[in-house]
């Protein structure tokens, strides 16, 4: 795989993971022991796993967004993959912190959703970071 590709699959991903917390079916209300939220339009489990409300899903659907649109070339999908990296490699951090597990109130970041942040910096932090593209040049 290459970076131009990482961006496009971790972009649908991305909206994929966006739409779940939106889809009937897919999103379960937020069980009692949750803790409360500021916003909690839309907080609960999307597929019964990941803690979820509105503002989580938009940011989802934002970096799907963004990841279709950086596919358009090799500098966009580094960059891309340079902020998914570092933007979810925060987000570990603070969803391991009590204090900061809901981003002071705003959105869930804690369970099962500091796993799958790992899941999707780790590729990131590889192709934004470390992986060199082979550039095909059209000059002889």
């Amino acid at each position: 795989m290459n970076t131009r590709t990482f961006a496009l699959v971790w972009g649908i991903l991305f909206l994929l993971a966006g739409a779940s917390g939106f889809i009937p079916g897919l999103w379960h209300p937020a069980p009692a022991h949750y803790p409360e939220l500021a916003v909690d339009s839309f907080y609960g489990d999307a597929m019964r796993l990941f803690p979820v409300n509105i503002l989580h899903n938009i940011v989802h659907l934002l970096f799907g967004v963004w990841g279709l649109l950086a596919y358009k070339s090799l500098s966009a999908s580094k960059n891309y993959a340079r902020i998914v990296a570092i933007s979810y490699g925060l987000l570990i951090v603070l969803g391991l912190i009590p204090a900061t597990n809901t981003l002071f109130g705003l959105v869930p970041i804690f369970g099962n959703d500091v796993w799958l942040h790992v899941i999707l910096a780790v590729p990131a932090a590889y192709f934004g970071f470390v992986h060199r593209d082979a550039v095909i040049s059209d000059r002889r």
